[in-house]
């Protein structure tokens, strides 16, 4: 025997010892009549050799790592499986709670006395208690893996010394040590790391390794808003020297080999003023059955090949990230906004979808081709919409001159689109976004709704109809799809809108399983009415948030059976794979070959989109809460008419109509004792003053918190 594996004997024979005390552990545990067993006792049970011992303490840490046993108090250790007790991650922190999944997928809430000190990503155990609202309620009594060190907040100045206000898990000021290594003043925005964890998020000790700004702009907030969520903001140098390689390389003619030379068409785009990554044209026109559209897409999968260093990346964002007047891209600008642009007058490779519509708007048929396109120019959703209303304006009619006769057969065609989706009785939930205003200053100087034409409702049903063919060109070809879905609601959202609804006096319609049709008719019910703004936030809230799969399930809300996301490859990683998968169906790869190719690929990008999506809405969430904020600052004491939008116990929130949103806290409405009627109404219950879902109230701003996105209203009493 060498030398070299006579070093190895030793361990392999160690190691085999450390699972058979492994398994002697949990025999014991589990055939003990008690749930918890003291550690001297297992110990002397399990032992077989005198110098047995240090097989006993690696074996007993492995299994406590691994969250199958526990230590409770006086020494006693319990098997994790008798005690009720799950392993899971913490996915959510504030600085009064806190949320973690269990790794069978129950999401437990955690009040913050109970988090035992824990932060995001940390692995954890997590004993159910007594919960107060029906939903699943822990306390984390271990902590097995720790994730996150880091956490953003301001720097506060007390009497002298400078300490962190989190941004989540406490209220109370954390000890900053290890001196002042990033030079830091009060009131800035931070990011700190954690270097000594206490059994309360108060105990934790930090230091601070990169400061933002001012917590009072909403700028720096942001940015430490992205460095939380982990949003990449630079390309790596391998990614972007395959950008300029491809950008520098330009469109050359030998790309138009066997694809549909389509630059005769009248194919142009539409998309706001301000979006310099434009990857969606559209074409019109009549035919003898109805109508031929055709949906013309940037073939970014042309330049973007898999597994390069640029779709590396693509995967690793999954989306591009918009918030205030910035965007961070999921590709680099040469082919966002150059190369792969359908920029007017510009050969552009793309993949088109052509759609057969009868007269009344459905699809007869559809193919795709790969095709090389010329927008005849950069249409404007507001400049379209003048045109649509019938404005003469003589720069307009110049400007759209290649086009004109194309808007009436897109508005007729956009017409008989929105009504087949009220036929197939679509819920037409309505939502506002906001548009925030920003000055020279990256200051917040207004916050107004975005406005919504026609010209936006005609793009939306054009892409709806290529998304819906493309879903359904994978499901008649049978290959691995990357699918746009949205089931129907969860049973507990159904059950509470049945109970909700008289309370708002509108009729629940009867149904054994609740359908699209039932949410169309709610809304139906309640429109015209004073209530319609409630039950349309209540059905709304209702609904499962859309995502991505591999399985075809279906669009609840679409009333849909097939759906993807097609249209926008430049921004979103789906739309990109879907290309990708389309462009070798056409290239006329079988099935078995494309099954094997996409498979894992389609449950890999559907995954990981899909948490790309949830991390991009909630950093566009939180920062638009922080700009929102910063413009009110300018507005403190001043009175506004608002409509509540959401009730809860502690109080309620109320929306001005420019979709600035504030809290008015139970503490400050007038003196009394209040039933909370979930989640419709506050009610004072001697005076019978209630503050109900939908109803207008008047409000002074109070106060405003940055740093928070927090804005605190009152009541305008005068106005009473």
């Amino acid at each position: 025997m060498s030398e070299k594996s006579k070093k190895k004997a030793p361990a392999k024979k160690s190691g085999a010892n450390v699972e058979s005390y492994k398994k002697k552990i949990v025999t014991f545990l589990t055939a003990f009549d008690k749930k918890t067993m003291p550690i001297s006792q297992l110990e002397s049970k399990c032992r077989t050799k005198k110098n047995g011992r240090d097989n006993f303490i690696k074996a007993f840490d492995e299994l406590r790592n691994e969250g199958r046993i526990i230590v409770r108090k006086g020494m006693k250790a319990g098997l994790c499986s008798r005690l009720g007790i799950h392993t899971g991650v913490v996915t959510r922190l504030s600085r009064t709670f806190g949320f973690a999944m269990t790794d069978d997928g129950v999401e437990y809430f955690i009040p913050g006395k109970c988090m035992l000190g824990a932060m995001p990503e940390d692995r954890v155990l997590i004993s159910p208690i007594e919960s107060r609202t029906g939903e699943p309620e822990g306390e984390i009594v271990d902590i097995i893996e720790m994730g996150s060190q880091q956490l953003a907040g301001r720097i506060e100045i007390v009497d002298g010394e400078p300490y962190l206000v989190p941004d989540i898990a406490s209220k109370n000021h954390m000890i900053i040590v290890d001196g002042q290594n990033v030079p830091f003043s009060g009131g800035d925005k931070v990011m700190a790391e954690i270097v000594y964890r206490g059994r309360r998020h108060a105990e934790h000790k930090v230091k601070i390794v990169s400061v933002f700004g001012s917590s009072e702009l909403a700028a720096s907030c942001a940015a430490s808003i992205l460095a939380v969520h982990g949003a990449p903001v630079e390309f790596p140098d391998d990614a972007l020297k395959e950008a300029r390689k491809i950008a520098e390389g330009g469109v050359q003619d030998y790309s138009f080999n066997n694809r549909e030379d389509l630059r005769d068409l009248d194919i142009f785009t539409i998309d706001s003023a301000e979006s310099k990554d434009l990857d969606d044209a559209v074409s019109v026109s009549r035919t003898e059955n109805g109508y031929l559209l055709g949906v013309h897409i940037a073939d970014v999968s042309h330049y973007i090949k898999g597994n390069s260093a640029l779709d590396k990346e693509a995967l690793m964002r999954g989306t591009s990230i918009y918030y205030a007047d910035q965007v961070i891209p999921m590709l680099p600008k040469e082919i966002s906004n150059g190369i792969c642009s359908l920029n007017p007058d510009e050969n552009r490779l793309t993949l088109s979808a052509f759609m057969e519509l009868d007269k009344d708007g459905k699809m007869i048929s559809y193919r795709f081709c790969k095709s090389v396109i010329r927008s005849r120019v950069k249409g404007v959703y507001t400049e379209i919409n003048e045109l649509l209303a019938g404005s003469k304006d003589k720069h307009l009619l110049d400007k759209y001159a290649a086009v004109l006769d194309s808007l009436p057969l897109m508005d007729e065609l956009a017409d008989k689109l929105i009504e087949k989706r009220k036929r197939r009785h679509a819920p037409e939930l309505e939502t506002v976004e906001s548009k925030l205003i920003i000055d020279e200053n990256g200051v917040c100087c207004g916050v107004v709704p975005r406005e919504r034409g026609k010209s936006e409702r005609i793009i939306e049903e054009f892409m709806l109809t290529a998304n819906e063919a493309a879903a359904k060109l994978a499901r008649d070809k049978k290959v691995p799809f990357v699918y746009r879905i949205h089931e129907a609601p969860p049973e507990a959202k159904i059950e509470g809108m049945r109970e909700i609804l008289p309370k708002l006096g509108i009729q629940c319609p009867y149904f054994s399983e609740f359908s699209p049709v039932h949410a169309a008719e709610i809304l139906e019910r309640a429109r015209g009415t004073d209530k319609y703004e409630a039950v349309n936030l209540l059905v709304l809230r209702s609904m499962s948030k859309a995502k991505y799969s591999q399985d075809p399930l279906g669009h609840f809300g679409l009333v849909l059976d097939d759906y993807a996301h097609f249209t926008s490859p430049i921004r979103r990683y789906p739309d990109l794979a879907v290309h990708r998968i389309i462009t070798d169906i056409l290239a006329g790869y079988g099935n078995e070959w494309l099954s094997k190719r996409y498979a894992a690929f389609a449950a890999n990008a559907s995954e990981r989109s899909s948490a790309a999506e949830l991390r991009a809405v909630a950093i566009e969430r939180e920062c638009e809460d922080c700009y929102k904020a910063e413009y009110m600052k300018s507005h403190i004491g001043e009175s506004f008419t608002a409509r509540i939008s959401s009730v809860t116990e502690f109080g309620f929130y109320a929306e001005l109509p420019n979709t600035i949103e504030g809290l008015i806290h139970i503490r400050t409405l007038p003196e009394g004792e209040y039933d909370y009627s979930e989640p419709v109404s506050l009610t004072e219950r001697f005076s019978g003053i209630s503050y109900t879902l939908g109803a207008e109230v008047q409000v002074i701003c109070a106060a405003v918190n940055v740093s928070d996105g927090l804005i605190d209203f009152v009541l305008d009493n005068d106005d009473e």
